[in-house]
């Protein structure tokens, strides 16, 4: 009974109101005709009611899917906004927000459509920040588009990563239809998916896409009924084929030095059996983890999962926070010999989920400069080589890839860019679980808007013609792969009006600088002030 009146107040719900008041008034003026008013008005509202019908069948849009015939509205304001802004809008650039051009090169990505545009740029390359690449007079011949980097070289199971991947996004986050088309059109790509901390729902499984099994501080996936790391549950599922990578999270770019909770009305028997908690109990993640205490006991326990994984690469996600303790972990690394496959370094500019204004605006190190401070760290205590460095935040287009790339990334993951690919419209509606697409809800009704098959090819097309643009432009710069770009070959304009190099904005710190008897006098910061203080067996 109670799953009856669910269904029936979701059929019934207000999206759905235009729809059932179509054959509610046709029947009224049927059973009390009004003379011309019922000849007129029960065609057309038995006419509205099978467009409202059909929108419900078709698989192409999800909001006609979710909004029958008011949906429509939205494609027609979509139809004449360019005549808008032509003749009612004086600057055109100003009229189209970033988030919403970066939306649009996606969308068009994913539905194959052209992203070629006229009449040169539309941004103001006077304007202080703009960036752009340098080519070369002479470019190089592209050599195809399937850029791999291998992590975990010294594994007994390696992995070919693509240089573009889906970032961290967990299932009850998003719906489990998301979950399946994103896991589908990793599977028909070739690239691999970030599970999030939510861990590995049945909706991963289903399309045996490959997996980077993200680690949170609650332990989902692989915890005691108290919530402390279960080992043995933790090597059932780890061993499993479709696991490529392990990832420890420390920290997320949305909230770092943040925990959660999943309120138990919000935990669904689907939700419960991914994460191995109990119904009816809130889901809490804490902030920290339990598992380790100082940077070389994470380090042990690192080694431990790859042992318990059979082998596979384990790496770390993290924001970056106080230098020194980036510097304790790197200091263990040089004390135990043990260290991370690979370490993704999350911007605090990222982050599709709700989390505190004041985490979202003012806590953590922004991507480049989170990203550069790992990669002189690395490079300052000679592992640089044996560690590859993943990187996300806002990445979305070919050149936001060669950007960060150049900054020292080996590969980079967008979430952003991937829920654009399944229709994304920045609703803002995350939390309250009425996404109008289907995308970051529960309410099976609002899934049902977002077809699978169709929703993954989305996503394959998506990373396909990225790479594609990232293959053109490695090759106007004059280089066979995007990973020879140099900082060097971008430029930035300051706010004097002078053009400077990334090569003269952001220095490289020298091999081997941070070890040896060496004057460190020299170094920039923060590595003058916290390096030496930093210890291996404290945070």
């Amino acid at each position: 009974m109670i799953r009856l009146e669910g269904a029936l107040s979701r059929w019934f719900a207000r999206r759905f109101l235009v729809l059932h008041l179509c054959w509610i008034g046709a029947l009224v003026l049927l059973l009390w005709p009004q003379g011309d008013l019922s000849r007129i008005g029960v065609p057309v509202l038995l006419a509205l009611f099978g467009v409202g019908l059909m929108d419900l069948r078709q698989t192409h849009h999800a909001v006609r899917r979710n909004y029958p015939i008011l949906g429509h509205l939205r494609f027609m304001l979509e139809y004449i906004r360019p005549e808008i802004r032509q003749y009612f809008l004086e600057d055109d650039t100003a009229a189209i927000p970033f988030s919403r051009a970066m939306r649009a090169i996606a969308y068009q990505r994913a539905k194959q459509q052209t992203d070629k545009r006229p009449f040169g740029t539309r941004l103001d390359v006077y304007a202080q920040g703009h960036e752009w690449l340098n080519h070369a007079m002479v470019p190089a011949p592209r050599n195809g588009a399937d850029f791999r980097v291998t992590v975990g070289t010294e594994r007994a199971q390696p992995y070919a990563m693509s240089v573009f991947n889906i970032s961290a996004m967990s299932f009850g986050a998003l719906s489990g239809n998301a979950i399946l088309a994103l896991n589908l059109g990793a599977k028909l790509g070739g690239f691999a998916h970030d599970t999030g901390e939510g861990s590995i729902s049945r909706y991963h499984r289903q399309h045996g896409g490959d997996l980077v099994w993200n680690i949170g501080s609650g332990y989902f996936g692989c915890r005691t009924p108290e919530g402390r790391f279960d080992p043995q549950r933790f090597a059932a599922a780890a061993q499993e084929p479709q696991v490529k990578l392990i990832e420890i999270k420390l920290s997320q770019g949305a909230k770092p030095g943040h925990g959660g909770v999943l309120p138990a009305g919000k935990v669904t028997p689907e939700i419960a059996e991914a994460r191995g908690v109990p119904l009816g109990v809130d889901c809490v993640s804490p902030a920290a983890h339990s598992a380790f205490g100082s940077p070389i006991e994470l380090l042990q326990w690192m080694e431990s999962l790859s042992v318990l994984s059979g082998g596979k690469p384990v790496g770390l996600k993290l924001c970056v926070g106080h230098p020194w303790e980036f510097f304790a972990l790197a200091k263990a690394m040089l004390h135990t010999g043990l260290y991370p496959d690979f370490i993704v370094v999350d911007g605090a500019e990222g982050g599709t989920g709700a989390a505190p204004l004041e985490f979202t605006d003012h806590v953590g190190m922004p991507l480049q400069d989170g990203l550069r401070f790992v990669h002189n760290t690395l490079t300052g205590i000679g592992l640089r080589e044996h560690i590859r460095l993943g990187a996300s935040g806002k990445i979305i287009t070919a050149f936001d890839l060669v950007r960060t790339m150049a900054l020292g990334a080996d590969w980079c993951n967008s979430a952003r860019g991937f829920m654009f690919a399944l229709g994304c419209l920045q609703a803002q509606t995350c939390h309250t679980g009425h996404c109008p697409t289907g995308i970051t809800t529960q309410d099976p009704l609002r899934q049902r808007a977002l077809v699978v098959p169709e929703r993954a090819q989305r996503v394959c097309n998506y990373h396909h013609h990225t790479l594609e643009a990232l293959s053109e432009l490695a090759a106007a710069a004059g280089v066979h792969h995007p990973a020879q770009i140099e900082k060097r070959f971008l430029m930035r304009r300051l706010e004097t009006g002078e053009v400077c190099s990334y090569d003269e904005l952001m220095l490289d710190l020298p091999r081997d600088a941070l070890v040896g008897a060496l004057d460190r006098t020299y170094l920039p910061e923060p590595f003058r002030t916290y390096w030496e203080g930093a210890q291996p067996d404290r945070w």
